[in-house]
């Protein structure tokens, strides 16, 4: 009888062992399989991010350079467009050329209309219209940058600070182009008129 307890108690604990190392096993598969879960979610995210980074990009190392261009181009137009409302060296060295071209015209017997029309009012002009001339380009180049994605096959979306800063450009250009338009037509401020000579007095 104690024999046959002591075989039963042996197969028992036995039977314990082996569910032990079964459930031991199964633990350990299925922290393999977690592990095997995490890398293939991982490796499927980073896929993912390439995947948009490329479709940001166009896709194509020629696409990536045209996105440079794109933003090198921004740059651009925003420096002439702050150039076109500020004045530029080119303008004043013209305006002052023009200034001295026009005491050279003057002769001694001009009136004091023609001397402010030849000295001050021609300098003037001149600084306008070259403010004009560069607010125009900056206008030029902001606008295309801005109109470049809507021809290309498929259209690719910009990046963000490459339109803002195109977007930028534009509204200084425009704000330039009316200065320099005002300026130009003597809008903002008439040029000064000379005094009414006195008839001389008859005797």
């Amino acid at each position: 009888m104690n024999a046959t307890t002591k075989t039963d108690t042996t197969d028992d604990s036995a039977a314990k062992v082996q569910d032990a190392e079964a459930d031991e096993a199964a633990a350990e598969a299925t922290a393999e399989d977690t592990d095997i879960d995490a890398d293939d979610a991982t490796a499927e995210a980073a896929a993912e991010e390439e995947a948009e980074e490329a479709e940001l990009a166009g896709g194509s190392p020629a696409a990536a350079r045209s996105g440079i261009g794109a933003g090198a181009a921004a740059v651009v137009a925003a420096a002439l467009g702050f150039v076109g409302l500020s004045g530029t060296w080119m303008g004043k060295v013209l305006s002052e050329r023009e200034t001295l071209t026009g005491q050279l015209k003057l002769s001694q017997s001009a009136s004091a209309s023609q001397q402010i029309h030849e000295v001050y009012a021609d300098s003037w002009h001149t600084t306008a219209l070259v403010n004009g001339v560069f607010a125009l380009l900056a206008l030029v180049v902001g606008a295309l940058v801005l109109a470049r994605p809507f021809f290309s096959s498929p259209v690719r979306p910009q990046a963000v600070w490459v339109r803002a800063v195109a977007w930028g450009a534009v509204g200084v250009a425009v704000i330039g182009l009316i200065v320099a338009v005002g300026m130009y037509f003597d809008l903002f401020a008439a040029l000064p008129t000379a005094p009414a000579t006195a008839p001389a007095p008859t005797q």
